[in-house]
């Protein structure tokens, strides 16, 4: 494993930390923590495309879900439009 050192500097009220191009993380979203010796740990939290997708989908019940094919068996009305 290689190492590497970097810059620690003040972002607004937060403190960040430079992450050189050899290191860069393939995700927008970390958990941190500091082990016994007092070192912190980054790892990165895998990007689950179409999760929360999913999820939100299981909130419909089955009403909403016939409401949507109800809704879909209905044609719309012929919008009347100036010629172009």
């Amino acid at each position: 494993m290689s190492e590497q050192t970097t810059r620690v500097f003040n972002n607004g009220n937060s403190q960040a930390v430079r992450i050189p191009a050899e290191f860069r993380l393939s995700t927008d979203r970390v958990i941190i923590s500091r082990n016994k010796r007092g070192e912190l740990i980054l790892r990165p939290i895998t990007v689950r495309r179409g999760t929360a997708l999913l999820k939100a989908l299981e909130q419909f019940d089955d009403d909403f879900i016939e409401a949507l094919q109800d809704d879909r068996a209905t044609p719309l009305p012929i919008q009347d439009r100036e010629p172009l």
